[in-house]
């Protein structure tokens, strides 16, 4: 029975690890760098119909977007602080996002990232005189 069990185990494994590229870790790893502001971006935004760019935000930058009408951009600026600036699309302006840095990411190292504030909510303490 703990034969059968992990001869399946061991099956199913081998079926996940197969279905992912290196080209997948990858994109994966360069997605989480950036999401944790360790690649240079830049981000344009331009008129699809004059052909003009409306709007370039360069920097350590991480991308959210919400929703098929807006785009969040997330920057870290000098002394640990923050920049968020909230961009709106229509049917003529759209935007593409460059990677302006070339980035080494392991294939073979798989990046989970825990975020404390996310996990550990924020307590506010009180202290009677």
């Amino acid at each position: 029975m703990k034969k059968k069990i992990l001869i399946i185990l061991t099956s199913i494994i081998v079926m996940i690890l197969a279905g992912c590229t290196e080209a997948d870790t990858v994109s994966e790893n360069l997605s989480k760098s950036a999401d944790s502001f360790k690649v240079q971006r830049r981000v344009v935004f331009f008129n699809g119909i004059t052909d003009k760019y409306l709007l370039s935000v360069e920097g350590l930058c991480a991308i959210n977007v919400d929703d098929a009408k807006k785009i969040t951009v997330t920057c870290k600026v000098k002394d640990g602080k923050y920049k968020k600036h909230y961009l709106g699309l229509s049917d003529n302006v759209s935007y593409f996002v460059e990677q302006t840095d070339a980035k080494y990411e392991d294939p073979f190292h798989y990046k989970v990232l825990f975020r404390p504030e996310q996990i550990i909510p924020d307590i506010e303490l009180q202290t009677s005189k």
